[in-house]
């Protein structure tokens, strides 16, 4: 399931950094509504799935309600999705 999780996190980044800087500034520079819709539907299901995601991944692996949070909150930062990935989804070493 953690491999799952870091794939729709990074989507969820990724859809953010989109909505953040292309759907956006096409709306407010150029009025251009094309792409804020489907862009911001995108985000908003795999916020949604990031969120459900995370809260199994907690009671899958017993996180701490602090680790939860933290891995929460980073879905509305930019770029947090992909630094939660990077140190708390790390693969174990071996």
């Amino acid at each position: 399931m953690t491999k799952f999780f870091k794939i729709v996190a990074t989507l969820e980044g990724l859809s953010l950094l989109f909505l953040f800087c292309v759907a956006m500034p096409m709306k407010y520079i150029y009025h251009d509504l094309t792409l804020l819709k489907p862009a911001g539907l995108t985000h908003g299901i795999l916020f949604i799935g990031y969120i459900i995601l995370a809260y199994m991944l907690k009671e899958e692996q017993n996180w701490s309600f602090k680790k939860f949070f933290i891995v929460a909150i980073a879905s509305v930062i930019p770029f947090g999705t992909f630094y939660i990935e990077w140190k708390y989804l790390k693969a174990p070493q071996s």
